[in-house]
């Protein structure tokens, strides 16, 4: 039964859409934990455009679930996160023209920048979780750079159309997961994850934790935070 991770990190787009101090996310994740969160996501950008530092503070501060900070590989945002001790560190790709996070950490190529990373923040006591595609070499590689954890992303499943494209993209979840789990690995899934797929992913063998978040805020704005994530824990550990 897989636990819910909650990223608050567009209740911050929506406060910093008007540079005003609402809505606040450090309020979404008390209403998060109410409705039964199990861990509090957000990530750090380097250009700020939601997540701020006082937020991250706050949220280290109040939250009485884990803290899990995303955040890329840069010097910057490591240092501010062994000031603040979260519970997980995340790394994930990231370009500042992006949308949204456009797919898994290349750790093939990055991977000696990674492994210092790596190194630094778990020294520090931080554990560390690295946000992959399914691709076996890749899960490899993770379980040989020392971190505790992998999630997988499951953005082609969500964005997959036809019903054989489904297939496909799911069976691949599967595999990864599968593999992932069995190099001791502890298996986080998320990215694109909707009230509307996420049941066939909360059943993969394995599964610790689902990370979720445009569709639980999205939903939230028309019935209500702890609500939405009320319905959205249902889902996921029925």
């Amino acid at each position: 039964m897989p636990l819910l991770g909650v990223n608050i990190d567009h209740v911050a787009t929506i406060r910093q859409a008007r540079m005003t101090n609402e809505p606040d996310p450090v309020h979404a994740a008390v209403l998060a934990e109410i409705g039964g969160a199990d861990s509090i996501t957000v990530h750090l950008r380097e250009d700020r455009r939601h997540i701020q530092e006082r937020d991250v503070r706050l949220l280290r501060e109040t939250s009485r679930i884990g803290l899990n900070l995303e955040m890329a590989v840069s010097d910057e945002i490591m240092k501010f996160a062994i000031q603040i001790m979260p519970d997980q560190v995340t790394l994930v790709p990231e370009r500042r023209e992006e949308l949204t996070t456009e797919g898994g950490l290349d750790v093939k190529t990055h991977r000696v920048r990674i492994q210092q990373c790596v190194d630094q923040l778990q020294g520090s006591g931080i554990a560390v979780s690295l946000f992959i595609d399914p691709n076996l070499s890749h899960i490899e590689i993770a379980k040989e750079l020392g971190v505790t954890a992998v999630e997988i992303h499951t953005g082609a499943f969500a964005e997959a159309r036809t019903p054989a494209a489904i297939e496909i993209e799911f069976d691949k979840l599967r595999e990864a997961g599968q593999f992932a789990t069995t190099q001791g690995l502890k298996l986080n899934m998320g990215h694109g994850l909707t009230y509307r797929n996420v049941r066939r992913i909360a059943e993969i063998q394995g599964v610790h934790e689902l990370n979720i978040g445009h569709s639980i805020v999205s939903h939230a704005v028309l019935v209500g935070f702890e609500r939405a994530v009320r319905e959205m824990k249902q889902l996921v550990t029925l």
